[in-house]
């Protein structure tokens, strides 16, 4: 009779990962390690036998997922606005009652700055001081942002009845201050509530003033 000591119980396998389900996940862990070598260092300094190292891979296995360190850039800038897109049209289907859109709009962006707090720094490094492809691509996603802001304003009562320049100006406005409350939790000390409840009341007001300001605007 076998005992259970001379019995060889097998382990079983862990599934084998597909090769597009390995390519995926190296394609991953390069943005990772990217992102993680970003907390510390400029896009611009930043090495493709570096990124390569960090995700634990050869530096060939690279250029099978990017062209140059400029793509890898790019799709971090990607990533960084598509997350927070999603999460603003998750809030849009909310009804929200519209004393509460402020409020509500600044817990929002705070969540969302916490959870991807690596992109944000990236983000906001490179926003100012990047390199020019960098630049420009995060213009252009802060416009897109801005444009369909511009949209959701034209919903508010008295505000359909605006032309689409002036929600234009009202939406650059909010997403400026929206931007730089981004900028200024991912640089608040992680361990202080009170600088971020501070930057909470901060925004809060300037978004108020901002609707004040709508509220009384008259167009020639």
């Amino acid at each position: 009779m076998a005992t259970r000591d001379s019995v060889n119980i097998a382990t079983p396998n862990p599934p084998r990962l597909t090769r597009a389900e390995q390519k995926e996940r190296t394609r991953v862990a390069l943005l990772d390690a990217a992102l993680r070598l970003l907390e510390q260092k400029s896009f611009s300094s930043l090495g493709l036998r570096e990124v390569a190292r960090e995700a634990g891979v050869v530096p060939t296995a690279f250029y099978r997922h990017f062209d140059s360190m400029d793509e890898l850039g790019l799709v971090l800038i990607d990533d960084s606005f598509r997350t927070l897109r999603q999460m603003i049209r998750a809030a849009r289907a909310e009804p929200q009652r519209p004393e509460h859109v402020i409020r509500d709009s600044v817990e929002i962006l705070v969540r969302h700055v916490h959870a991807h707090r690596m992109h944000f720094r990236f983000i906001a490094r490179e926003r100012s001081s990047g390199v020019p492809v960098m630049r420009q691509a995060i213009r252009g996603e802060i416009r897109l942002f801005t444009s369909e802001l511009a949209t959701d304003l034209a919903r508010f009562p008295f505000l359909d009845r605006w032309p689409t320049q002036d929600l234009g100006v009202v939406a650059t406005l909010i997403v400026n201050t929206m931007v730089s409350t981004a900028e200024a939790i991912v640089d608040a000390p992680t361990d202080s509530r009170v600088a971020e409840d501070e930057i909470i009341r901060h925004t809060e007001k300037q978004l108020l003033l901002i609707a004040l300001g709508v509220s009384a605007w008259r167009r020639d």
